[in-house]
Parts: C-alpha cells; sequence; structure tokens
C-alpha cells in the first residue's frame, strides 16, 4: 500500500504534467475556489448562507432574503482575504504583516479595532481540554513573530502538505486573535499548499465535528492533523483532476 503522501505526489505529478494552463482555465478555478472556501470555511464558523447563496452574493451583489447581514459582510470579507491570499501565493512566503492583512480583510465590512490586530486578552476555545497552553494575551506578539521566523526552517523540513497542516495547527494553538482564528488559520494552509502548486482544501461544513476534533487531537499528536489534512488535500487532488478532465492515474492505491 502506497503512503497517503506517496498517492497525492503521484497525483501532484500528474496535474503538474498537465500545466501551465490556459488562462481562462486559471480564472475559472480561482472563482470555483473563492466561491468554495469562502462558504466553507464561513459555514463551519456558523455562518447560515448556502453555498449558491454564498455564489449570488459574491457575483451579483444580492443580499439574501432573511439571512442576517453578518453573514453577508462575513462572505464579503472572506472573499476580499481569498483575492489577497491567491495573489500573495504567486509571488512570495507568508510574513508577520500578511497574516494581520488577512484578518483585516475577513472583517473589513465591519468597523473597530478587532480587524488585523492581535487579541488584547486572554481567550478560551471552546470544548478544548487545552486552554490553559495558550500564551497569554502580553505575549502574542513575541510568539507571533518567533512563529513567523521559524516558518522557513520548518518548511525546509516537512513535505509541503505536512508543512500547510503545521501551520494550520499552529496557529490555532497560539489563537492570537480574539475572533477568525479559525478562518485564518484556514487561509494560511492554503497559501502554503497555492504556493506549493497543491489544489487548496476544502474543509466540508459536514464534517465540522471530526474537523475540531482532530485539532484537538493534534494538541497531543500532532500527526492526526497532519493525516487529516492529507486525507482532505488528496480528495482535493482528485476533484482538481476531474475538473481538468484529466485521466485519473491508475494503479495509485496499490
Amino acid at each position: 500500500m502506497l503512503t497517503i503522501l506517496e498517492k497525492i505526489d503521484k497525483n501532484q505529478e500528474r496535474i503538474n504534467k498537465a500545466r501551465p494552463l490556459e488562462q481562462v482555465r486559471v480564472q475559472n478555478l480561482r472563482e470555483y475556489f473563492r466561491i468554495g472556501l469562502t462558504y466553507s470555511s464561513n459555514a463551519i464558523e456558523g455562518n447560515t448562507l448556502t453555498e449558491s447563496e454564498t455564489k449570488v452574493v459574491l457575483e451579483n451583489g444580492i443580499t439574501i432574503n432573511g439571512k442576517p447581514l453578518k453573514d453577508h459582510l462575513d462572505t464579503i470579507g472572506h472573499a476580499k482575504a481569498f483575492d489577497y491570499l491567491w495573489t500573495l501565493a504567486q509571488t512570495s512566503d507568508i510574513t508577520e504583516q500578511d497574516i494581520k492583512k488577512l484578518h483585516e480583510l475577513c472583517f473589513q465590512p465591519r468597523t473597530g479595532d478587532q480587524a488585523g490586530n492581535y487579541r488584547v486578552a486572554n481567550v478560551l476555545i471552546t470544548g478544548s481540554a487545552h486552554n490553559d497552553e495558550l500564551p497569554g494575551h502580553e505575549d502574542i506578539p513575541h510568539v507571533m513573530n518567533r512563529f513567523v521566523t521559524e516558518l522557513p526552517e520548518i518548511k525546509k523540513s516537512l513535505h509541503p502538505v505536512e508543512y500547510a497542516a503545521e501551520i494550520h495547527h499552529k496557529l490555532v494553538m497560539i489563537h492570537p486573535f480574539e475572533d477568525g482564528n479559525g478562518r485564518v488559520a484556514r487561509l494560511l494552509m492554503n497559501h502554503a499548499l497555492l504556493r506549493a502548486g497543491y489544489p487548496p482544501v476544502i474543509v466540508p461544513p459536514a464534517f465540522k465535528h471530526e474537523y475540531i476534533q482532530t485539532l484537538e487531537s493534534g494538541w497531543n499528536k500532532p500527526e492526526a492533523f497532519v493525516n487529516y489534512i492529507a486525507e482532505l488535500e488528496l480528495q482535493a487532488q482528485r476533484e482538481y483532476i476531474k475538473l481538468l478532465r484529466l485521466p485519473e492515474l491508475e494503479q495509485q492505491e496499490k
């Protein structure tokens, strides 16, 4: 049996051989991921817009009758963050200022001091047994600086998918913002994947409970969360191959 990373590598080889893509196909993929990631990431946080409603809000600028204003604003904000992420992934690795910018864009339609700023109070992760391990708010600037400084060395030592999962989980373990940590963590993970040429991972809202449980398990068993993200990346690759109408690799399970 091939390991999951070996399966991912084989799929990625097939994807890479199909590149470069025509610009129109790149644009279609960008819009596909923009809507899918915005819908799924916000839905995990309780947003009530469906994927089709998300598409209408983003493409037509139409509000959905009976849905909260906050859900519309979160949709617009996340889409702007994705646009920034997409552009950034073409040219550079992530910086601390980029992380703050992604958070700011997620909350851009709303006013307040929270957007783009680290928390100034201690927080709790609901349902977690590891709240005592979260850094105090006064330590966040130092911890985040160290986190970003260490990323290049971490990147060198890990498979791109492992690295993407590591970034996600580390940010959640720091919880630098009062709100929006999950959304920013998923954006950072997908920046790492896109930067390395891999399709982005969409966490299905239907599996929110499994996703959160695996995140929690990752505090003691980091490999649990890495394996979970690797499985999602394998699914993302298969979906990508279908979208491009490429013949799927045979015998990849052997």
